[in-house]
């Protein structure tokens, strides 16, 4: 059974650790140029901006009473060049921030999707694909804007206040200390809404990657979906699911617009005193009232003083929303290689034949054991056929000879090699593997063959997909071998999948060959014409065949029978038969079957 379904919410309790942002510099650094030219840049414009505010003054204060027209034009061409230069500065630090950010994504990406490949199947049998889905596009989407832009920003905001607080100092002292004194109300604001947003988002991720789950499913099993009259049902669960989003997206969007507001009510606040402290307050002390230039100036700097605080605001809403995904990319980067070269593996030597497991145990879950103490010996170039009530471990068994899943206790043997001690690539390079699902990629018939074997020649194609008797109906086709199919083959029959999956198999010329239901789908005229190119594909090669139909494998050197984890009879198709046990009542019966 799956840990996680789309009816289940990822954990909510991780602490919130700015180390993931630590961590996550790895990605910045191949940058680091460019982010710091942008920051430079920034740096520059929002200094260069910051100029207005004492051009305005000195208008008001020295040019507008002096009735100095020449100085007055000259102090408004200075001001429109500042304003000129800031735009070509931004307009310079956005295109390389576009870039940077999409260097990021792709760097992200790429780690996610090459360490998704080598990820044993245990992991996708234990979560929804529509979750892995939405954090290799979705959440990396989401992080690289916070990495490239978010931390240059909070860099270049803390530069800006720094300059506006000196600009201020410089004009008046008095009346930049009354700005001050709003920070630490924003302070207490601030850090009161901090842990709040940080939940709200985190369960917005959460129920967004439920209901890209549930879609995932519903788009793969579409087909299923109407043969049984479930699209009012599923509807309904979509529904439900939506509605969660919208709950969840709204409450964290009413924490988020209480940051603004928030902020804004201070900045009104402390305007409003700098007009009372200039103008009233500290016109009863010494010196008298404040110029209108050094009012208007102050107040223009107290504007800006509060724009890039709540420029820091939205940048701290970013960053609580994406730590939730950056702890999301993490985990499945984190996620560990169970089925992995081992540190001391070397290269499998050119495979003889012989399999042996010795006393193998396994399980997919803890405590619910699939393989009790299983042990047999397979001379090279046999024929083994594996039959037995389903989900009594026959595909399990193959599924360890190719090594997708470690075993929990005993070994695995080739030629007297232990499996786990060899590099995957050259155990699998050299092992031709067909399971239940036959899976088409979307592309030409010949990719998809080719796919065995990349540097397979035109002519293998040819011949291997007529030893599977694939080649008559291809070749029939209006494009042969360059004909386009969709994903997953939908505009081929079973049938016709299962034929190209097998040439796809057979065309690497492996020396150990796995077939798991590998005829279940094909017609009986066409399994009979394919029977005859499988003995000769299965001549000097060691074959395990799983079957129902047990007149596929009659012909097989060895039948083992598999029921409570373990062999209970094993013979050729005459010995068990004589037996008259297990596999003399599963053939019967098919036989009457057949009869009936």
């Amino acid at each position: 059974m799956a840990r996680n379904t789309f009816r289940q919410d990822e954990r909510l309790d991780e602490p919130f650790n700015f180390k993931h942002l630590l961590r996550a510099s790895v990605y910045m650094k191949k940058y680091a140029g460019k982010m710091v030219f942008a920051l430079i840049i920034s740096a520059l414009g929002g200094a260069i901006g910051l100029i207005a505010p004492r051009i305005n003054q000195e208008a008001l204060d020295v040019a507008i009473p002096n009735t100095d027209t020449r100085y007055l034009i000259e102090l408004a061409i200075m001001l429109v060049g500042t304003i000129v230069i800031s735009i070509i500065l931004t307009t310079i630090r956005s295109r390389i921030m576009i870039k940077v950010s999409q260097g990021i994504i792709y760097d992200i990406r790429k780690d996610l999707f090459a360490h998704l490949q080598k990820l044993p199947f245990q992991y996708y049998d234990d979560r929804p694909h529509g979750k892995i889905l939405i954090r290799v596009v979705n959440y990396v989407n989401s992080v690289s804007d916070m990495l490239s832009n978010g931390l240059i920003n909070v860099i270049l905001e803390i530069f800006n206040l720094i300059f506006i607080v000196a600009f201020m100092f410089s004009v008046d002292v008095q009346l930049a200390l009354v700005v001050l004194c709003g920070v630490p109300v924003l302070a207490v604001f601030m850090l009161w809404i901090k842990n709040k947003q940080r939940k709200a988002w985190q369960a917005v991720s959460n129920k967004n990657s439920n209901l890209n789950a549930y879609l995932q499913e519903n788009i793969v099993g579409a087909r299923i979906t109407q043969i049984f009259a479930r699209e009012d049902y599923n509807a309904q669960v979509f529904a439900g699911l939506s509605s969660d989003c919208r709950n969840t997206w709204m409450t964290a969007v009413r924490y988020n617009n209480l940051v603004w507001p928030g902020i804004d009510t201070i900045s009104v606040l402390v305007r409003a005193a700098i007009f009372l402290f200039g103008m009233v307050v500290f016109s009863t002390a010494e010196g008298g009232m404040k110029s209108v230039g050094v009012i208007v100036a102050i107040s223009s700097y107290a504007s800006r003083f509060w724009q890039p605080i709540m420029n820091l605001g939205n940048i701290f809403n970013n960053f609580i929303n994406n730590i939730a995904y950056l702890e999301r990319i993490f985990q499945t980067l984190d996620e560990p290689v169970t089925v992995d070269d081992a540190p001391d593996a070397t290269e499998m030597p050119e495979i003889k034949g012989e399999v042996e497991f010795k006393n193998v145990d396994f399980s997919y879950e803890e405590g619910k054991p699939v393989l009790k103490n299983v042990s047999f010996k397979v001379k090279p170039g046999q024929s083994v056929a594996l039959v037995g009530p389903t989900g009594a471990g026959k595909s399990t068994i193959v599924s360890l000879v190719s090594r997708f899943y470690n075993v929990g206790g005993g070994q695995v043997l080739i030629d007297g090699q232990d499996i786990s001690k060899v590099t995957l690539h050259s155990l699998r390079s050299q092992m031709g593997i067909m399971l239940q699902d036959s899976f088409i990629f979307s592309g030409t018939i010949e990719d998809n063959i080719r796919y065995g074997k990349l540097d397979a020649t035109m002519d293998e194609i040819r011949a291997a997909s007529k030893i599977v008797c694939a080649d008559a109906f291809i070749s029939a086709m209006e494009d042969g071998y360059q004909s386009e199919v969709r994903e997953r083959g939908t505009t081929l029959s079973q049938g016709q999948k299962q034929l190209i999956s097998f040439a796809r198999t057979l065309i690497s010329d492996p020396k150990i060959l796995v077939l798991d239901e590998a005829t279940s789908s094909i017609d009986v005229q066409t399994e009979r014409a394919l029977q005859t190119g499988l003995n000769n594909m299965m001549k000097g090669r060691t074959t395990f065949i799983i079957a129902h139909r047990l007149s596929t494998i009659k012909n097989c050197d060895v039948i083992m029978y598999i029921d409570d984890g373990g062999i209970v009879e094993t013979g050729t198709h005459e010995e068990l038969l004589a037996k008259h046990g297990l596999y003399y009542h599963l053939y019967t019966s098919q036989m009457d079957e057949k009869g009936a």
